[in-house]
């Protein structure tokens, strides 16, 4: 753990808890974690040493004066107010042509059949959690907050989205805080997945300095960093028989076919692209997170929060991952217990943020302010 911070950590839009995690790791006092869902706060409730309070609730109901009684800080004391809200009104799936002109498009591609590809649209999407940036801001106001992290898929700033992002940025410097934009990849940091964020950090006092990776992705030139961390690292010992969860157990349809793909691979294992004798998929006609299954020489993919039956990563063994494995995979500390059923669990794991990335950002604000 890092030294001490005199600060006092808020998190809003808690889940799962990573930045509160991380926070406590970088040395801040975590006050207070917001949150909605009854299994994520089970979740916050279970490892209580990292997440102060615990109040199951809604942001919009709160005011700054609120946020600084729950957490116990007094006006005087440091304020970092975290959060990610909620990433699904920007995220792909909500820029996508609605029409599924994509779906149409990727199909006549792959029949080897001329086809102009369909425009992204730019008119925001229908969803009320897009307002939830806006209620993230006005409590880092409201609070008077020291410093605050904010953090989101990078499809925030996409055309659709980005009126959203930009109104939070110019925001927060126009009262006086000091910004710093990031967009970084999670297995830059040591965490064994590829998840990229866009992160936005402010102070009133410094500009907090962006992080620097400690470890590289496989051909990079940077010889001075680690080696990325593997998914056969990071899951060393979670195959034990004492680990096992009734839900990993692939049964249906595609069982066999995901019996057959190497690690690593996916449906296209099946295809005449990859030679297979017998094809059974068309290259290009399915997502390429169908039948994904992960590599243990390499990181995985990003962790889906709402997968169907038959998207990735499987574990190479041609199994669901188990809970301890998705929290290794989000660097969640060994022993992080994560409640609710297998949906809610996959679902929190999924939307989470990932413990080193959050150590390292909250870092950079804690800097600023001690």
């Amino acid at each position: 753990m890092s030294k001490a911070s005199t600060a006092c950590v808020v998190d809003l839009f808690a889940g799962a808890g990573g930045l509160s995690v991380g926070a406590f790791q970088a040395g801040a006092r975590v006050g207070a974690s917001v949150e909605m869902d009854p299994a994520a706060c089970n979740t916050l409730r279970a490892n209580d040493k990292y997440h102060g309070r615990v109040l199951e609730g809604d942001v919009c109901d709160l005011s700054g004066r609120d946020l600084r009684h729950l957490a116990n800080c007094g006006k005087r004391q440091r304020l970092v107010v975290v959060g990610g809200p909620p990433c699904q009104p920007f995220s792909k799936a909500a820029y996508w042509t609605e029409a599924g002109d994509d779906a149409a498009y990727r199909r006549l591609r792959a029949q080897g059949i001329q086809a102009e590809k369909p425009k992204a649209p730019t008119a925001p999407r229908a969803d009320e959690r897009r307002d939830l940036v806006y209620q993230f801001w006005r409590l880092v106001a409201e609070s008077e907050a020291d410093g605050f992290v904010f953090e989101n898929v990078p499809s925030i700033k996409h055309p659709r989205n980005r009126e959203v992002y930009d109104q939070l940025v110019a925001s927060a410097r126009a009262a006086g805080y000091h910004v710093t934009e990031l967009t970084v990849n999670a297995v830059e940091y040591g965490v064994a997945q590829t998840r990229e964020r866009v992160i936005v950090i402010g102070s009133m006092t410094a500009a907090p300095r962006p992080p620097q990776p400690t470890h590289s992705l496989e051909g990079s030139k940077e010889l001075f960093l680690k080696p990325a961390v593997t998914a056969g690292e990071a899951l060393e010992g979670l195959d034990r028989p004492d680990y096992f969860e009734p839900e990993e157990v692939v049964e249906g349809r595609w069982a066999e076919h995901l019996r057959t793909v190497p690690p690593g691979s996916n449906y296209k294992a099946h295809t005449a692209w990859a030679g297979h004798p017998n094809p059974t998929f068309v290259t290009e006609t399915r997502f390429w997170n169908f039948l994904l299954k992960l590599s243990p020489e390499r990181p995985s993919w990003t962790l889906a929060a709402s997968p169907g039956p038959w998207v990735g990563p499987f574990h190479w063994d041609s199994r669901r991952l188990r809970t301890p494995e998705m929290a290794a995979l989000q660097g969640f500390p060994r022993g992080y217990r994560i409640a609710g059923s297998r949906r809610e669990r996959v679902r929190q794991m999924g939307n989470a943020v990932p413990v080193p990335v959050a150590k390292l950002i909250v870092s950079s604000v804690l800097e600023t302010l001690d």
